[in-house]
Order: structure tokens, then C-alpha cells, then sequence
């Protein structure tokens, strides 16, 4: 119990550090110990005489566990959570409180514990999705001067622990900028409409500051008057600034003043003759927006894997299929998802990217129509062989033609979830179509 609490508290310790990496280190860590503890219980007891190997080989699995699931996760949080969990280890060897056998045996079973995690959950590298650079450069705003910059104070917490205030960070940071924040009753889009018009009369470039659902909005306008856009992370979750690379406001604060930008693709749902919405991360429909929202109000208390696998079974309790077609063939899904670029890892679950500007829609979709699909669909989940089940079809692709044949699904752009608006939607690609400011080490290009 001992050695639970000790890493449950480093975990804590981690987790409150206002890093998100840091955070996913502390979930893999104390998700990889449960393992560990679970399967020493099972494995070890049968042929304990007595608690003390039971005992011992779990303390050690326990601290294997933990140091190698942080060290997946992020090397350099893991650098200082190897040496403790060994120096503790050996220790209590020495001290004659665990026999060698024990240990290897504790030491296998952790480190067993946290492969296995990155079978589930596989880990997301730290680097930023690749870019290509701007034909044209983005213009450099020393101290902001020519930025108009909307902040969504509604959107959530920046995760930038010390810069709690996004508004009055970015006012000390760029003091020539011109910063925005709605008042009630105030339009957002009509405002970033605004300050759009101001930065292009200027030569400038726009600014938005909250989550994907305003930094949607903010692309959809810099793009269509051919503006730079900084991006600045004030949402909850940032999915976009994450892949972009702008995980801090001070990342942004430093691009915009050295010019330093990329350009990037935009996925487009649009109905022929009709109106169209752009997306950043991703289009969906059936119950993978419901899926989400479960996944990520659970994730942060049990993990990304099992919030996934409660989620899921969840959603496929309560949902229904969606009866569409898809490049004229009629189909039953239960889920489908479009994604702007390709995202990793496989399955129905994906976090991230590595290309911004592949010029490809990244299409999942889960059949309805094979015999027991919700039940071989958990199973997968549960096995790690989602990708290799029949239940889950996958394509690359550069556009995609949509009907609806039965029903009012819901449709999903960035995460904010829609009815249809019309029976028929093209999905394609805008490729390269907006400039996006991100720190210079970001970029592979310049390596």
C-alpha cells in the first residue's frame, strides 16, 4: 500500500505541474502501476507461501512500472523517475527486505505493464507535425504592432501554468497589439471578422486565443482574406495548437515577433450549390462526437485507454446507426470519421499528426451492418487489434461524397456538433491554404 501511495503522490506531482506532456506522463505512470499491481497479484499468488515474495515482487513492480511508463511517455520526466525507482529498489536489497529473485521478477512484470500500455495507448512524440514554409513570409510584429488578436475568454484554461490571464499576458507580452475580448452579448465570429478587416488594411495578421472551436472560426476568415493567423492555445483541450507545435502562449509570443510561420492544409465539408464549413482536426458523424466528449471527461481521471473503452461502450448502449451513403454505396455505420491529414495511432482513437499539409482526408468508419458489431468492436478495442478487425474500415483519400438516406444525424466539425444541413456533402481538402505562425525550432524543415 506503501508503494502506491508513494507513486500515486508522484504522480499528483506531476500531474500539477500545468504541463500537459507532463500530465500525460503522470496518467501513463499510475495507469501502468495498476497493471503491474493486477498482474502480480495473479501471477505471484498461486505460488507464494506466504505475502513477503507477493509483497516484495509488487513494490518492485510497482516502481518499474511507474519510472517506464513515465519514460515512455516523456524521456526527460522518465530520467529522473528511473534513478528512484532503482536507487529505492536496491536499497531495500540490500538492506535484505527483498530478494534478488524478486526483483526480477518485479522488474519484469513493470516493465511488461508498461509495454503493454504503449500497445494501447501508444505514445505521442513530442515533436510538432511537419510544414512546409510559406511561399510568401509571414510579415515579423516586433512587439505586436500590426497583430489583431481576439481572446475567447470562454474557452477554458490556457495550460500555461504561470499566465492564468491569457488577456493580460498577451497585452505585457505584445504591447503594440490590439487584443479583443467579447463582452456579452458580443458575436465572436463577428468580431474576428473585424479585426480580420483592421490586420489586412494594416498588412498585419490575425490573432485568436481559445479553443479549437474559436481557432476554427479565426481559419476559416484568416484563409479567405489570405491572412497569417497566430494561433494562440486558450482552450481546453488545444488540439490544433498541439499538432501545430504552439503549446504555450510564449511559443506564439516569439513567433510572431520573429516572423517565424508555416502554412497548412484545411479539410472542406461543402453541399454542391450550397454552403460550406471548413475543419482543422476533424469531421465526424454518428456517435463519434458523443464518443469524445465521454472519452475526455473521463481521460483525465483513469486515462485515455480505459476512458476510451467506458466511452465506447457507453455510446454503442445509447446510439444508433446512421444509414448513409458513401461515394454512392449505401451504408449502415455506426461511426465516421474524416480527418484534416493523417492522424496516428490507428483505430478510432486518434490524437495527433505528424504532416500538416499531406493534402489527404484520413477516413474511419465503423460497419454496423457485420454480425455483432458492437461486441466485436469492444472486443478489438479490449485485444489492441481494433486495426485488424473487420468492423473498422480505413482509407487515404482526397475526397469523399456523403448522403444521407434515412435520418437527421449529427454532424461534428472541430467538435462542435451540428445537424445536417443538407442531405449531401462533399468533403475535400484546401490544400496550403492558410499561414500559421509557429516557432522556428519547430520546424523539421530547418533541421
Amino acid at each position: 500500500m506503501a508503494g502506491g501511495l508513494l507513486w500515486a503522490g508522484a504522480a499528483a506531482a506531476l500531474g500539477a505541474s500545468g504541463n500537459r506532456t507532463a500530465r500525460r506522463a503522470a496518467l501513463r505512470g499510475i495507469g501502468t502501476v495498476g497493471i503491474a499491481s493486477a498482474v502480480t497479484r495473479v501471477l505471484t499468488r498461486p505460488v507464494a507461501r506466504n505475502a513477503q515474495p507477493l509483497d516484495a515482487a509488487g513494490r518492485v513492480a510497482s516502481a518499474a512500472a511507474f519510472a517506464v511508463g513515465v519514460l515512455l511517455e516523456a524521456p526527460r520526466y522518465g530520467l529522473f523517475a528511473v534513478p528512484g525507482a532503482a536507487a529505492l529498489t536496491v536499497a531495500r536489497t540490500r538492506s535484505g527486505a527483498r530478494r534478488p529473485g524478486d526483483v526480477a521478477v518485479g522488474v519484469a512484470i513493470g516493465v511488461g505493464a508498461a509495454a503493454l500500455t504503449a500497445r494501447w495507448w501508444p505514445v505521442k512524440p513530442e515533436a510538432a507535425a511537419a510544414a512546409a514554409p510559406p511561399r510568401r513570409p509571414a510579415p515579423a510584429l516586433p512587439g505586436g504592432a500590426g497583430l489583431h488578436i481576439v481572446v475567447n475568454p470562454s474557452s477554458g484554461p490556457s495550460w500555461s501554468a504561470d499566465t492564468p490571464d491569457a488577456s493580460a499576458y498577451l497585452r505585457a507580452a505584445l504591447p503594440k497589439a490590439e487584443i479583443t475580448v467579447p463582452q456579452e452579448g458580443q458575436d465572436l465570429v463577428e468580431l474576428l471578422g473585424q479585426a480580420a478587416r483592421r490586420a489586412k488594411a494594416e498588412g498585419g495578421a490575425l490573432g485568436a486565443c481559445g479553443g479549437d472551436g474559436t481557432i476554427n472560426a479565426a481559419t476559416e476568415i484568416a484563409a479567405r482574406l489570405g491572412l497569417p493567423l497566430a494561433v494562440f492555445p486558450g482552450g481546453t483541450f488545444n488540439h490544433f495548437a498541439v499538432d501545430l507545435g504552439n503549446q504555450t502562449l510564449e511559443d506564439v509570443v516569439r513567433a510572431v515577433q520573429a516572423g517565424d510561420a508555416v502554412v497548412a492544409d484545411l479539410g472542406r465539408a461543402r453541399a454542391p450549390g450550397g454552403p460550406e464549413q471548413v475543419f482543422l482536426n476533424t469531421f465526424s458523424l454518428g456517435v463519434y462526437s458523443d464518443l469524445v466528449g465521454a472519452r475526455e471527461k473521463l481521460e483525465q481521471r483513469i486515462g485515455k485507454w480505459p476512458a476510451l473503452v467506458v466511452g465506447l461502450a457507453r455510446v454503442l448502449a445509447k446510439g444508433s446507426p446512421v444509414h448513409i451513403s458513401v461515394n454512392g454505396r449505401p451504408k449502415h455505420l455506426w461511426l465516421l470519421f474524416a480527418g484534416n491529414g493523417i492522424y496516428h495511432p490507428a483505430g478510432f482513437a486518434p490524437t495527433y499528426r505528424t504532416q500538416l499539409d499531406d493534402g489527404l482526408l484520413d477516413v474511419r468508419a465503423v460497419d454496423a451492418g457485420t454480425p455483432l458489431a458492437r461486441t466485436r468492436l469492444l472486443l478489438a478495442v479490449l485485444t489492441g487489434t481494433l486495426h485488424n478487425s473487420r468492423v473498422l474500415t480505413t482509407a487515404q483519400v482526397r475526397g469523399l461524397r456523403l448522403e444521407v438516406l434515412c435520418g437527421d444525424p449529427r454532424f461534428s466539425y472541430d467538435g462542435e456538433v451540428t445537424r445536417v444541413a443538407a442531405p449531401r456533402l462533399v468533403l475535400d481538402k484546401l490544400t496550403r491554404a492558410v499561414t500559421l505562425y509557429r516557432p522556428a525550432e519547430k520546424d523539421q524543415w530547418l533541421r
